[in-house]
């Protein structure tokens, strides 16, 4: 059976360019790796077709002699492709050609293309986190606080390069440079983080005595945090560049400030609202008469309770609440009664309540309708 043009193979023009060829490559491959292909039985000599057709094409002296002499340009010793010194041939065919757009299909996934990670030594350091816990008091008014956080700071004896008296780290023997090697098996280019250089493509040959190569050194920091009016449990504060130093002079991380509020005595908040449950005595909630509440500024305000309120009732104090964590909104109070049957009487109390009990039929709508209403319930239920 004849060869196949290697351009149709690829399904490309003649006069496609390189990148053409390399992008036409790359959807083959992955179309039609036989990974992907368990029911097709065709796909794998489909798939070596491409990788011999693409092996051809990219390399400019072998795509000119193609385009002059066809398939015949190759023939001649084992099968007629191209061989190795002049091409591909045999468990080759993949790890050669698919080196070219290895970088392509999984550079992102294994660190930024070829060589990525050793081409820059320099790598930034991590990030920070630290949970700060603060009174409601202090979310109310906003604060300066002092923390201090264990971190990596740049090596002062070798100004974060790793290297005793600041001199250049070397190029790795081991991966030239790269930060990655690579194994051939089989169909596959398998590609890995160099073990000597740990991916950072440079070594030390006398690394600092006071960091012992990494460029940072462990310090305690005391760093002063602006906690803004309004801030709530899970706000988080970024403070630029106040992480873990980065390796060997790379820039540093970032930490962030996880703020937790406090639970208050008195006051429940949700969002710009606080609530405030005030217990009052059965008579000042039948009479009605006036209150004093507390407010979080740690002022107090004067609330009138009517008379007959029951428990639940609820009474709006406005701008009483928490300042907005962006813009000039402030929030409401809302004062919520819980009318408090008393306890411990005396043989006299005992007496005017059950005397009061007596006098009192026709002051008490909600019992007197509920009441009504279970026994028009059983009435039915015996019918």
């Amino acid at each position: 059976m004849s060869k196949r043009d290697y351009y149709d193979v690829l399904g490309i023009s003649k006069g496609a360019s390189a990148d053409e060829i390399k992008k036409a490559y790359r959807t083959k491959a992955k179309e039609l790796h036989p990974d992907r292909n368990a029911d097709n039985p065709d796909a794998e000599s489909q798939f070596k077709e491409a990788n011999e057709a693409y092996e051809v094409l990219k390399d400019a002296d072998k795509k000119a002699a193609y385009d002059r002499y066809g398939h015949a340009a190759f023939e001649g010793g084992m099968g007629g492709g191209p061989r190795p010194g002049g091409g591909m041939g045999g468990n080759g065919d993949f790890a050669s050609a698919f080196s070219d757009v290895f970088d392509d299909l999984f550079g992102d996934f294994m660190g930024g293309g070829r060589g990525g990670g050793g081409r820059n030594r320099a790598t930034r350091g991590a990030d920070l986190r630290y949970n700060l816990r603060i009174s409601l008091e202090d979310a109310f008014s906003g604060m300066q606080k002092s923390i201090t956080v264990p971190a990596s700071v740049q090596c002062g004896s070798c100004d974060g390069s790793g290297s005793e008296g600041g001199a250049e780290p070397q190029t790795c023997p081991t991966c030239s440079g790269m930060g990655k090697v690579r194994a051939t098996q089989g169909f596959f280019t398998v590609e890995r983080t160099c073990p000597t250089c740990s991916g950072l493509g440079q070594i030390i040959k006398n690394p600092c005595k006071t960091c012992s190569g990494a460029g940072r050194v462990e310090k305690e920091r005391t760093l002063s945090v602006n906690i803004p009016k309004g801030v709530e449990t899970g706000t988080r504060i970024r403070l630029a560049g106040e992480g873990e130093a980065g390796m060997r002079g790379g820039p540093p991380g970032d930490l962030y400030i996880f703020i937790e509020v406090e639970r208050h005595k008195l006051f429940e908040r949700e969002g710009e609202t606080l609530f405030c449950r005030v217990p009052v005595s059965m008579a000042s909630a039948a009479l009605g008469g006036d209150i004093e509440v507390p407010t979080i500024d740690g002022g107090r305000s004067r609330v009138k309770i009517p008379a007959g309120s029951q428990s639940g009732r609820q009474m709006r104090l406005r701008g009483k609440g928490m300042p907005g964590l962006r813009g000039a909104s402030v929030g409401d109070m809302l004062i919520e009664l819980a009318v408090e049957t008393p306890v411990n009487l005396t043989s006299r109390q005992k007496e005017l309540l059950r005397e009061f009990e007596d006098l009192s039929e026709d002051n008490n709508p909600e019992s007197k309708s509920f009441f009504k209403s279970v026994k028009g319930f059983w009435d039915s239920m015996k019918g």
